[in-house]
């Protein structure tokens, strides 16, 4: 169970350039600021928003000037605080077209509520369905979408460019990384057994090496280290969330947890 996702605030802060953190220690958000408006990468808990959008104005960021919001995938700790948002300032939904069914009310159950105890989080009907090689384009920004399955079907990583002090350094996430939903349990009791997740998942992480990321943007603090990096950027390290083999130590990490998992809990197929 989430103990109470509400209590998780996390101070907000510039990482560097046009990205901020604002989200809270069980969840993350961040911001992108395009000069023509705010692009938020995943929503959180419906429970924590009040933390997001406190954080968003204590960074000097207007929740009225959010203009697209973005999903990783389409799990409750992702996109449950979307519905309120959208309804609080109009904003542009995108998710992975695989994810559609968890968000729009189809298959509420495979957003993470029941694991985790909760309420089924309020269905939206997404704008636009992010497909492989999409591009989402703001303002200054442009954002490379990636597909990534495997933590659910439709996940999505991102990529953008970064310039701080005249120099660009490439961001990205990996939009999901968990291997709870591929846990054999979790697969029989929804019914999963003719999916290959976590085929998809080794393909994926494969994939994401193919990738050049200077700043290594996680979807959960403890990805990237988010709070020990935080205090190096206040100790006076501008650059503290700059480290060009945080990528490929986080995807080795990936690797090592599915080759554990399939060996110690094999999926029995029907």
């Amino acid at each position: 169970m989430m103990e109470q996702p509400w209590k998780g605030s996390m101070e907000p802060f510039r990482i560097l350039g046009n990205t901020w953190f604002v989200g809270t220690g069980p969840a993350s958000t961040h911001i992108i600021d395009s000069g023509d408006g705010l692009i938020m990468l995943d929503s959180g808990y419906q429970e924590s928003l009040y933390l997001v959008i406190d954080s968003m104005c204590r960074c000097g960021l207007n929740p009225k000037d959010l203009r697209y919001i973005i999903h990783s995938h389409g799990h409750i700790d992702h996109a449950a605080a979307t519905r309120a948002l959208v309804e609080l300032t109009g904003a542009e939904t995108f998710i992975g077209a695989r994810d559609l069914r968890l968000v729009n009310g189809e298959r509420p159950e495979l957003t993470w509520a029941p694991e985790y105890n909760m309420a089924f989080p309020a269905s939206f009907e997404p704008d636009h369905l992010i497909h492989d090689g999409d591009r989402i384009e703001l303002g200054n920004v442009v954002i490379d979408c990636v597909e990534t399955p495997g933590h659910t079907p439709g996940v999505i990583s991102f990529f953008w460019n970064v310039e701080d002090q005249g120099k660009i350094y490439r961001a990205g996430t990996f939009g999901g990384a968990g291997i709870n939903s591929m846990q054999s349990e979790y697969v029989r009791k929804y019914h999963l057994e003719e999916e290959d997740w976590r085929g998809d998942f080794k393909r994926s992480i494969r994939r994401m090496r193919q990738e050049k990321v200077d700043l290594f943007i996680g979807n959960h603090a403890g990805q990237n280290n988010t709070l020990e990096r935080y205090k190096r950027l206040v100790e006076g390290d501008p650059l503290a969330f700059v480290d060009p083999d945080a990528w490929s130590r986080f995807l080795d990490g990936c690797e090592s947890a599915i080759n554990n998992l399939e060996t110690k809990d094999p999926i029995i197929r029907k």
